[in-house]
């Protein structure tokens, strides 16, 4: 199918993932990791949890604000049609070995029970072409879990991933590294301090009880959130088109342009500083209007918009700010 097929949105705690801006969704917690303590699921509310069977999805149906069909039961068919049935929305994460047509059909197997707030999940070790290829192909959110490896957040939204799923501070990771509702020694089985809390980009809160393992995880986490936040919003800013709805939406969408921006201005001015330690003669003196003619035209090409005269105003600005650091800098020196 065309990749201009028209996208769904699915509201997952009050945020659309789909259309629009990416987002960051943390607080993915896993029931089949609990270890023996079945009928005892974390206190609270979560964002994503996995359930280990069907005995989880009353309190799942209760207290989450989406389920995750898991890779490890995707060929669980009357448990991935009980979970759709459940009416929230459903992530179905890709099994490795999965093609695409076999993930799709996961999807299609909720929609056949009524439920068509699917997205599409892909985790592990990250196939971008095929995640991209499911994006174009049905329509669907398509969301990239990169707890394992966060330094794949930019690479997943500049394939086009709606949404990146993020370790939580708050979340302990249990023996196969698949992250689990930390609660005490035993396991996740709630306690004061240790309850799930709603929102799609706030996952699970309450401490981690001085474990030094779980606080290795938060900060493993912390960092991960932050790589998360910067993809959305850098690249989020170049690679995914917004039709904004409201003021509030529009000057969101702003923000994250500006931030862009500012990434790139800075760095045009490092680079800026560099040209003059090579330029025979650097400095204002050394400015080759010519080629700034020639770099005007050459963006104009991209904007045409603005066109050449805008943007030659505005990159005499950015030119002599450039210009000016440089020397301070050198002065500094």
């Amino acid at each position: 199918m065309s990749s201009t097929l028209e996208r769904r949105v699915v509201t997952l705690g009050g945020t659309p993932v789909g259309a629009g801006p990416a987002v960051v969704i943390g607080g993915r917690v896993s029931l089949r990791d609990r270890r023996g303590d079945a009928g005892r699921p974390p206190r609270g509310r979560a964002t994503l949890v996995e359930p280990s069977g069907a005995g989880d999805l009353p309190w799942i149906a209760e207290r989450a604000d989406g389920v995750v069909v898991g890779a490890a039961w995707t060929r669980d068919i009357p448990l991935v049609r009980a979970v759709a049935g459940l009416g929230l929305p459903v992530v179905v994460e890709r099994r490795p070995s999965a093609s695409l047509e076999e993930w799709l059909a996961l999807a299609g197997y909720c929609a056949a029970e009524g439920n068509d707030q699917v997205i599409l999940c892909e985790g592990g070790r990250l196939d971008l072409g095929l995640l991209r290829a499911a994006r174009a192909a049905s329509g669907r959110p398509v969301v990239a879990d990169v707890r394992a490896d966060p330094g794949l957040s930019a690479a997943a939204v500049a394939a086009g991933a709606d949404g990146l799923i993020v370790a939580d501070p708050a979340v302990g990771a249990g023996p196969d590294g698949v992250p689990y509702a930390r609660a005490g020694d035993d396991g996740p089985t709630g306690g004061p301090g240790d309850s799930p809390a709603g929102g799609p980009a706030v996952g699970l809160e309450g401490g981690l009880g001085g474990d030094p393992v779980a606080e290795a995880a938060g900060g493993f986490a912390d960092g991960g959130r932050r790589a998360a936040e910067e993809a959305v919003t850098l690249l989020g800013a170049l690679v995914r088109p917004e039709t904004p709805g409201t003021l509030g939406e529009c000057r969101e969408a702003i923000d994250r342009v500006d931030a862009a921006l500012a990434t790139l201005l800075e760095r045009r001015a490092a680079l800026a500083g560099v040209v003059q330690t090579l330029k025979p003669v650097g400095g204002f003196a050394g400015r080759d209007p010519g080629r700034e003619r020639a770099l005007v035209a050459r963006m104009a090409r991209r904007a045409p918009g603005l066109g050449e005269e805008r943007l030659a105003a505005i990159m005499k600005v950015v030119i002599e700010a450039g210009l000016h650091l440089a020397e301070e800098r050198r002065a500094q020196q």
